[in-house]
């Protein structure tokens, strides 16, 4: 029996009394991912992505870990949601114009003190004073530099478009119009170079691309570490007490945790290891997340029909933003029909052994965006559910 085989027949044990659809997480699985997160981070604390684990049970198991400190959160709703349960350092990693949210922020000392926000441009101080309706607290801030990579003098692009701050007179100019303004306080700095920590080097079939790939993220973390290291040394210039500077992702921690400036490592994805993560040669890790979708039709030879799996992943899209036949191993989609909203044709000769009602377990595209179509995780440990926990869909939260 492969490893793969024998992690289906697990699954299948822990989940005989459930009816699909069903979601799971496998704990030593995903505990071996945070270990391994852990030996790479080499000592600097991991900031947890929440996007990418959408569970209050599974954000308190990671940061109970040694080696886990605070919360990366992805809207200023999610981030007033968690302060209230108990979390108490949240980095929002996406600037916000939620008015409402920046009055609770401002009239709370508990939330103030919990919540930093982002910020990369002066607009946005405006709209958080204009919000605050008589609050008065401090609000802690972080800038976000870009890391994208230019070449040729700034004709080519690679990274994604997110802060217009690039240099470290712009980071400091910025950083000076924080420090002057009453009701604010800059305590940090953050730089997500999602073009190394998110861009597999390895892909499939596509060895020149993968050459092209390597060399690219090579270039880019030479240019992102000397360029970083000269952004912390100008805002530290004018907020000397600057409290952390964040960078990385999944795919980058090694090599982000190797540069002085840095303080902390973000990371999340490396936690679930969906199936963008399986095109690396800096790491591997174990698929922890899995969803078990029901066979209810076999068409004919080497063809069975599950319900549903219709959950595409964000981004460009593409075949790699599908989730992927898992288990068991050779099944495939049709080519012309894909995942369907209500209906899936998996094709391979492993469909010829299963029967109406077994289970076809997928992996999606992306981690936290499967929590999306669960109100439960159920936590498996060998080949028992040891505990269901709700993902936020299921605690009635959906903050995009």
């Amino acid at each position: 029996m492969t490893p793969r085989a024998a992690d289906r027949a697990r699954y299948d044990r822990a989940t005989a009394h459930l009816d699909a659809p069903v979601a799971i997480v496998d704990l030593e699985a995903f505990d071996d991912n945070a270990a391994d997160l852990v030996r790479r981070a080499a000592g600097k604390p991991i900031r947890v992505a929440s996007k990418s684990v959408r569970c209050r049970a599974l954000l308190e198991r990671v940061l109970a870990r040694d080696g886990f400190a605070g919360i990366m959160s992805f809207t200023l709703d999610e981030s007033l949601w968690l302060a209230r349960a108990g979390f108490d350092d949240v980095l929002l990693a996406y600037p916000s114009a939620d008015r409402a949210g920046f009055a609770e922020l401002a009239r709370d000392p508990k939330l103030a003190a919990a919540v930093t926000v982002m910020v990369d441009d002066v607009a946005q101080l405006d709209l958080i004073d204009a919000a605050r309706a008589g609050g008065a607290e401090e609000v802690r801030v972080c800038l976000e530099l870009d890391t994208a990579l230019q070449l040729f003098g700034g004709r080519v692009r690679i990274g994604a478009r997110r802060s217009p701050l690039r240099t470290p007179a712009e980071l400091a100019e910025v950083a000076r119009s924080v420090v002057r303004r009453p009701g604010f306080r800059l305590v940090g700095i953050m730089a997500y170079e999602g073009h190394v920590a998110g861009v597999g080097d390895s892909v499939a079939g596509r060895p020149l691309r993968s050459r092209a790939i390597r060399l690219m993220q090579s270039a880019a973390r030479r240019e992102l570490a000397e360029r970083r290291a000269a952004v912390v040394r100008a805002v530290r210039a004018v907020a000397p007490d600057l409290e952390f500077v964040n960078g990385g992702g999944t795919g980058s921690v090694q090599h982000t945790a190797a540069e002085d400036a840095v303080t902390e490592i973000a990371a999340g994805s490396g936690l679930f290891v969906p199936r963008l993560f399986d095109n690396y040669t800096s790491f591997s890790g174990r698929p922890a997340a899995l969803f078990a979708q029901p066979v209810v039709r076999r068409p004919g030879v080497g063809v069975v029909t599950v319900l549903g799996g219709g959950y595409p992943a964000s981004g460009v899209a593409g075949p790699d933003r599908l989730p992927v036949p898992y288990l068991p191993e050779g099944l495939r989609y049709d080519p012309q029909e894909g995942p369907g909203e209500v209906q899936t044709p998996l094709l391979g000769s492993p469909a010829d052994d299963l029967r109406i009602g077994d289970k076809v377990w997928f992996r999606h595209a992306k981690a936290g965006e499967l929590c999306e179509r669960f109100e439960s995780l159920r936590l498996v440990e060998g080949d028992r559910i040891t505990a269901t926990v709700p993902t936020y869909r299921g605690e009635g939260r959906t903050f995009l």
